[in-house]
């Protein structure tokens, strides 16, 4: 078996109909090559585009994440804070109940004496007189 090549064309070289045709090809092909070339440019310029996008939101959530754990060590010093304010209030507020028990139990015995001046001793003072070194010897 021989294998005879055969020249199939769509009309002979000379017609101007198939050399119309022929023109028309190569420029539609020349057009698809260069909307291709367009296509992948756009396709690169897109990617490029993405590609900063990711690198820009990677640098926003950095700082975010950084603002995140200066406010979350910010929060626990002042929980710590409030914790320590919240004892010392307790404390406080248990002095100033034994200070009101005290004043309840003066004032039963002298009621008089702490209405009057409170600010003042219910009994005078007295001065203290120096003594003589010799005056407790026994």
């Amino acid at each position: 078996m021989s294998t005879v090549k055969q020249n199939v064309s769509s009309g002979s070289e000379g017609d101007p109909k198939s050399v119309l045709i022929d023109d028309r090809k190569r420029k539609r092909m020349l057009s698809n090559r260069e909307s291709a070339r367009r296509s992948r440019a756009r396709k690169q310029q897109h990617l490029e585009d993405l590609t900063k996008q990711v690198s820009q939101l990677q640098k926003d959530n950095n700082e975010i994440t950084q603002r995140i754990n200066a406010i979350t060590q910010l929060y626990l010093q002042i929980s710590s804070q409030n914790n320590i304010l919240r004892a010392q209030e307790m404390e406080l507020e248990d002095r100033l109940n034994s200070l009101k028990s005290v004043i309840r139990e003066c004032q039963s015995f002298c009621p008089e004496a702490l209405d009057a001046k409170p600010w003042s001793l219910p009994f005078q003072s007295v001065p203290i007189i120096a003594a003589a070194a010799d005056m407790f010897s026994y």
